[in-house]
């Protein structure tokens, strides 16, 4: 078993991988929480592909869980859905000594998460992150969060879990347009990252070498966002460089309204983001291109004809990450040197129209 430490000055906590994790999570658990009720929460997709393991190796450990389902997809992540699993919990008599399992993808570990850290004030909560994108990133760092009809993540917390148990064996229940979405975020993470985390990336020559690595590339991945995490939880300053690719990205996701998914999205948002840092010079010439090709060697989209609309400048506008007027955008010097670059909200066109007058 590969285990990461995540210490931080409130909490500090495991992030465990193996392969077949899931058939064991009851010990995991019992080393962690006294036996109490357990909501694991889950969408009905990953549900019949894991649920019956997880429930089962709980209850064997002493715990009585309690399995409620949600839809799968982004539209779960709602106030409303939040609202009716707190409904189920408190019909289910859960109190503040209970505790939360994600088991699932993001969508389902940002809910759950919220619904853990807000219910009777705070519940503990265990990740079990069952797609890549989940497993590599979002697991990880303890942001919850449920969308608004105006953007996504706009109403969530900083909520650290107890554990974070990994199962490589899940992937192979995933589509291989899923498996791709999350190695967007694994390159994503390497280009910020030292280059030999890069040099990973560079054994990728196709969708299936994603299995090939699992492991190797789960491990760097989460080592890398615990140590960010660790220096910055609230994503005062470092953690910042997390959104390489993000700001575009998201504003691209939420006009492509399910067409596009999390990753293929931020896969593009990396691309056209370098492009323009590179018009400017203060990305090299040559790194789109070699941002590009190992894109575009698994299959992910690297252009949209939604950027540039005057809807595309207003959802980033909203994204969260805006502070005092100011878009903080993360741009790459080279490969592992990442810089955050602040743009005047009131000058979103002009810089994305390739006619700003640029600070070196």
């Amino acid at each position: 078993m590969e285990e990461v430490t995540v210490t931080l000055p409130t909490k500090t906590y495991q992030i465990k991988i193996a392969n077949g994790l899931l058939n064991t999570i009851g010990t995991e658990v019992a080393a962690l929480w006294q036996p109490r009720k357990i909501a694991v929460i889950s969408d009905r997709q990953v549900a019949p592909l894991c649920a019956d393991q997880v429930l089962t190796s709980l209850k064997a450990a002493g715990f009585e869980p309690h399995l409620y389902l949600v839809e799968a997809g982004e539209a779960s992540k709602s106030l409303g859905v939040a609202s009716s699993l707190y409904d189920e919990l408190v019909g289910d008599g859960f109190t503040r000594t209970d505790g939360v399992i994600a088991l699932g993808g993001g969508v389902v570990g940002d809910l759950a998460g919220f619904v853990a850290s807000t219910y009777m004030r705070g519940l503990a909560f265990i990740q079990i992150p069952t797609s890549l994108l989940a497993q590599v990133d979002s697991s990880v760092g303890g942001k919850t969060a449920v969308d608004l009809p105006s953007g996504k993540n706009l109403v969530g917390t900083f909520y650290q879990p107890d554990l974070v148990a990994v199962d490589p064996t899940t992937l192979k229940t995933l589509s291989q347009r899923y498996l791709v979405e999350g190695y967007a975020e694994i390159l994503k993470m390497a280009a910020i990252d030292k280059p030999e985390f890069w040099q990973i990336i560079e054994k990728i020559d196709q969708p299936a070498a994603i299995m090939t690595y699992a492991s190797e590339l789960i491990k760097a991945s989460v080592t890398f966002k615990a140590k960010v995490v660790i220096a910055d939880e609230q994503e005062g300053g470092l953690r910042q460089i997390l959104n390489f690719g993000h700001t575009m990205g998201h504003a691209i996701e939420l006009l492509a309204a399910g067409a596009l998914a999390h990753g293929e999205a931020i896969s593009i948002g990396m691309v056209q983001l370098t492009k323009l840092f590179e018009a400017y010079q203060l990305s090299p010439v040559g790194l789109t291109q070699q941002l590009t090709t190992a894109l575009q060697k698994v299959g992910l989209p690297t252009e949209s004809d939604l950027i540039g609309s005057q809807a595309f400048y207003e959802n980033m506008r909203h994204d969260k990450k805006n502070r005092h007027g100011k878009l903080n955008l993360v741009y790459l010097k080279a490969i592992g040197e990442p810089v955050i670059y602040p743009v005047q909200l009131n000058e979103l066109e002009t810089f994305f129209s390739g006619q700003a007058i640029i600070t070196k």
